[in-house]
């Protein structure tokens, strides 16, 4: 029997051969597309490829930056499990919770088909295949939803279905709210752009407009002045707006007042940018623009002191800067001492919260290529908050003495305890 299983053993290939061979057809298909983008892209006519692109850079780049969050989700729950940091009792999961090798399974089959679809749009609008150029972001928009709703067990029906409910509970927020609910809410404050886009190319494939030059009228029902486009942008503010107001019913804390008028400080950043293409020139300039001005830096500035003295419980700048206790980074990244670091976030958190007012302001959209930066840094700036906010919420459930062994249920860690702090 010996004799027989060896050969069949040596025979199969390592683990390490595996995953090398998937990481070179990556790679190849990756040029693949790259080489035939640019080939398409070349064929058209130069007049016209500035606006062309711009058309597919609004139907993919949404879709593009959600593939990068699930990327960056898997990273932040891979440095969790490396951590004494239990993210599974803080977001109260069970056993059937999807891991970072299965969010990057599906990040993975992600980053191919977006691509894929763009390849084949680009390449069949530049070889005059009209038609079937535009229906490509149809049926991946189709795609995408269909996966989310099959109501089959596959495709990890139960971790779609909790992704689903807290969705809904976002939205309307009738019951107590959970740490998962506006720990999501927070990250959709960052995809604010990614839901205008989507808004923006969904309107577009249900006039028939994908792939044609009628968008291009601004003041039409889908174009760039349109009222819809601050009205999605503001929508996860409202949200998160709602959620302090319920959790300020439940717990009477202060605190949820305050964090209100944070979300609503970035109402008027939204509103009064978009007010340029409804008033005259003159009355923007002198009016309108330096209100949008000072809501944008009251709402950067009131967001980072927040991050800081709230979400990642820093007790305040002086005793930062002071230098004078070695504890005040004791329990930062699951107890490495790294000051650089710890200062490096600081600095980048405020940099980059006063980069995403431009993404908020409908009148500076055109520059999509900047937008599209500024939207992936923030992504980058939620990528680094979430490891610092699951800590701080982690520290709060070991220091009041929570036995971690039985977690309560959620209306009783909300409204039996302090614990959770929205």
């Amino acid at each position: 029997m010996k004799g027989i299983i060896s050969p069949v053993q040596n025979a199969m290939p390592s683990p390490t051969f595996l995953w090398r061979f998937k990481v070179t057809l990556f790679l190849i298909w990756g040029l693949t597309c790259c080489k035939i983008s640019w080939d398409s892209v070349m064929r058209m006519d130069a007049n016209l490829r500035d606006l062309f692109l711009y058309e597919a850079f609004l139907y993919y780049n949404p879709l593009l930056l959600v593939t990068m969050m699930v990327w960056l989700w898997g990273v932040n729950l891979w440095v969790f499990l490396q951590s004494t940091v239990s993210y599974t009792k803080v977001f109260d999961l069970d056993q059937n919770h999807l891991t970072h090798r299965e969010m990057w399974k599906c990040s993975t089959w992600m980053t191919i088909i977006v691509p894929t679809s763009m390849t084949a749009y680009l390449y069949l609008y530049s070889h005059g295949e009209v038609s079937l150029a535009a229906s490509q972001p149809v049926l991946l928009y189709i795609l995408v939803a269909v996966i989310l709703i099959f109501p089959f067990d596959i495709f990890y029906l139960s971790s779609r279905y909790f992704f689903l409910r807290t969705l809904l509970r976002i939205a309307l927020p009738l019951q107590p709210i959970t740490f998962p609910d506006f720990f999501v809410a927070d990250i959709l404050t960052s995809m604010a752009k990614v839901f205008s886009d989507l808004e923006r190319s969904v309107c577009r494939m249900v006039n028939r407009q994908v792939a044609t030059i009628a968008w291009l009228e601004a003041d039409s029902v889908c174009g760039s002045h349109s009222v819809a486009i601050p009205m999605v942008l503001v929508l996860p503010y409202l949200w998160r707006l709602l959620q302090c107001l319920r959790q300020y019913r439940d717990t009477k804390e202060k605190n949820c007042l305050f964090n209100a008028l944070k979300y609503s400080t970035a109402v008027p950043v939204i509103f009064l940018s978009a007010l340029k293409y409804h008033v005259v020139h003159e009355k923007w300039e002198t009016l309108y623009r330096p209100l949008w001005l000072l809501s944008s830096v009251i709402n950067s500035l009131y967001s980072f002191y927040w991050d800081i003295t709230r979400d990642w419980d820093l007790s305040g700048f002086s005793r930062i800067f002071k230098f004078n206790k070695s504890s005040i980074v004791s329990n930062m990244l699951y107890g490495r001492q790294w000051l650089q670091i710890y200062f490096w976030v600081i600095g980048s958190n405020f940099v980059l919260r006063c980069s995403w007012t431009y993404k908020l302001s409908a009148h500076l959209r055109h520059n999509y290529l900047t937008v599209f930066a500024i939207t992936l840094m923030e992504m980058l700036r939620r990528f680094q908050w979430i490891f610092f906010r699951v800590e701080n919420e982690w520290n709060k459930i070991t220091r009041s003495g929570v036995q971690l062994t039985e977690i309560p249920r959620e209306e009783e860690k909300l409204l039996g305890s302090n614990i959770h702090d929205v």
